[in-house]
C-alpha cells in the first residue's frame, strides 16, 4: 500500500516555490525588498513562491545570480516546467532534454523556434475560460523554456524542416510576424541548427497531417515522436524508429537546401515589409 504515496508527491512547481521562499528568508529579505532589488513585481514573486505561476527561464537565471546559487533554481525550474504537460509528453521532454541530435519536421513554426509573442498568439486560440490568460502564460513559459535546450552545453545538433505553409500563414499582428521571421532567419544561421523549408512545389507528402521528431542520445539510442489529428505517439521500437527516420530522409530530399531556405525566409520577410 505504501507505493500509493507517490500519487500525492509534491509537484515540481511547489518544490521550486518552496526553494524560492527558503532562499529569500535565508537572505533576510521581504518580498518587497526582493522586488525592489530584482525589478520583478512583488505580486509576481509571491505567486512564484506559492507555486501558482511558472516563470520564464530567464527569471530563474536572474534569481540564481542574485542569490549566488549557481544553477540551483534553474535545475528546479527544469523539473517544474514538466507540470505543464501531460504524462507522455513529459517522457518525450525528458528524452529531448538529453538528446545529442534532434531532427524535427513541422507543418507550422515549431515550438523550438517560436518567439514569445508568436507562441502566445498560437496558444491563445484554444483558451475560452475565464482563467485562459493564466493558462496561456503557463504554456508560453513552458514552451520558451524548451528553447533553452538549443543553447545548453554541449549544444545538440538540430535539423528542422518546416513546410512552406509555416511561412505563408502569418500571425494576426504584423510586428509579431516580422519578429518571428527575423527569429527564423537568425536561427538558420546558428552553427548547431540546419533549417530547411519544404516548398509547395514538392507537392503532397506523407506527413501532411502532423509533425515528426527524432532524437538520438549519446549512446546511439533513438526514439521518434509523432503528433497529428489530435493525438500523439512516442515510438521506441527500433524497427519503427528506423522507418520514421527513412520517412524523414524522404522529406529532406524534397526540401530546399539550408542556403535556399534562408533565401526564401528573407524573401518572405521582404514581402511582408513591402
Amino acid at each position: 500500500m505504501g507505493e500509493k504515496v507517490d500519487a500525492q508527491r509534491v509537484s515540481g512547481r511547489a518544490m521550486l516555490g518552496q526553494t524560492l521562499r527558503v532562499l529569500r528568508e535565508k537572505a533576510g529579505k521581504s518580498l518587497g525588498q526582493l522586488a525592489e532589488e530584482t525589478g520583478y513585481e512583488k505580486s509576481y514573486l509571491s505567486r512564484l513562491e506559492s507555486g501558482e505561476r511558472l516563470s520564464k527561464v530567464a527569471v530563474m537565471e536572474d534569481l540564481d545570480g542574485y542569490y549566488g546559487t549557481g544553477d540551483l533554481l534553474l535545475s528546479h525550474w527544469k523539473a517544474a516546467r514538466l507540470d505543464a504537460f501531460k504524462d507522455q509528453y513529459k517522457e518525450y521532454m525528458a528524452l529531448e532534454a538529453t538528446a545529442r541530435i534532434m531532427w524535427v519536421f513541422s507543418l507550422g513554426v515549431p515550438g523550438l523556434l517560436q518567439t514569445e509573442d508568436f507562441a502566445r498568439e498560437v496558444l491563445s486560440g484554444a483558451q475560452t475560460t475565464a482563467d485562459g490568460d493564466e493558462a496561456v502564460e503557463e504554456q508560453v513559459a513552458a514552451r520558451l523554456g524548451r528553447q533553452y535546450l538549443l543553447r545548453q552545453k554541449p549544444e545538440p545538433e538540430v535539423r528542422v524542416i518546416v513546410d512552406e505553409f509555416a511561412l505563408r500563414r502569418p500571425s494576426a499582428q504584423g510586428k509579431t510576424w516580422e519578429d518571428q521571421l527575423l527569429h527564423l532567419e537568425a536561427a538558420a544561421l546558428w552553427p548547431n541548427v540546419a533549417l530547411q523549408v519544404l516548398p509547395f512545389s514538392a507537392g503532397a507528402h506523407h506527413h501532411m497531417n502532423g509533425s515528426l521528431t527524432l532524437f538520438w542520445q549519446s549512446d546511439g539510442s533513438a526514439v521518434a515522436y509523432k503528433e497529428g489529428n489530435g493525438c500523439s505517439r512516442l515510438i521506441e521500437d527500433p524497427h519503427e524508429v528506423l522507418r520514421q527516420r527513412l520517412s524523414y530522409d524522404r522529406l529532406r530530399d524534397l526540401a530546399l537546401s539550408p542556403s535556399e531556405s534562408l533565401a526564401l525566409i528573407r524573401d518572405v520577410l521582404e514581402e511582408h515589409r513591402s
